[in-house]
């Protein structure tokens, strides 16, 4: 195990990371906790949020502290106001959506730690040049381990999940060439 020394972090000391129109902030990135987590806020402009997609290797937690957001879990969508938590386990297609007409936020735990590498990347490749190069995002996602991450309203190849039984995207744990028991 790795030790790691105790921090003491404020938001507004915390430079943003923004992608496709959100920004998030690291207050503890992966390598500040041994790997184990990383804990961020992330605020969505009005209609914001990430499609569909699965993480293969990673948990997320979602809390609800500001506005108002729909998300969608294993297929079904669930009105998310603040005091909400949701609870992504890997291999459970995910999305959301700010429904407010002002910006919402949200805590997020990620585990284990280091995904904000993806959405450096994500913000790096897209960087408000008009509009995303869909196939180069795909390709960001693959190497980050998520399936299934293609544009709102887009094909995913079966529906949402991705858990043995569920369908889900190809590749995807119980997807179309998936690998039985990965994820989950």
């Amino acid at each position: 195990m790795t030790v790691t020394r105790g921090r003491v972090v404020e938001l507004d000391g915390v430079k943003p990371i923004k992608w496709a129109g959100e920004t998030g902030r690291w207050l503890l990135r992966g390598e500040e906790t041994g790997g184990l987590y990383s804990f961020f806020e992330v605020t969505s402009p009005p209609g914001g949020g990430p499609p569909l997609h699965i993480h293969e290797d990673v948990d997320e937690s979602f809390y609800v502290i500001e506005g108002e957001y729909e998300i969608e879990l294993d297929g079904e969508k669930h009105k998310a106001p603040p005091g909400t938590l949701v609870y992504g386990p890997r291999g459970v297609g995910h999305a959301f959506v700010n429904t407010w007409d002002k910006p919402s936020k949200m805590l997020c735990i990620a585990t284990p730690g280091g995904v904000e590498s993806w959405f450096e990347e994500l913000g790096a490749l897209i960087d408000g040049q008009g509009p995303p190069d869909w196939d180069r995002m795909q390709a960001l996602a693959t190497r980050h381990r998520i399936v299934g991450f293609r544009p709102k309203g887009g094909p995913l190849g079966g529906p949402p999940g991705g858990r043995p039984g569920h369908g889900g995207p190809p590749g995807a744990p119980g997807g179309p060439g998936g690998r039985p028991g990965a994820g989950a």
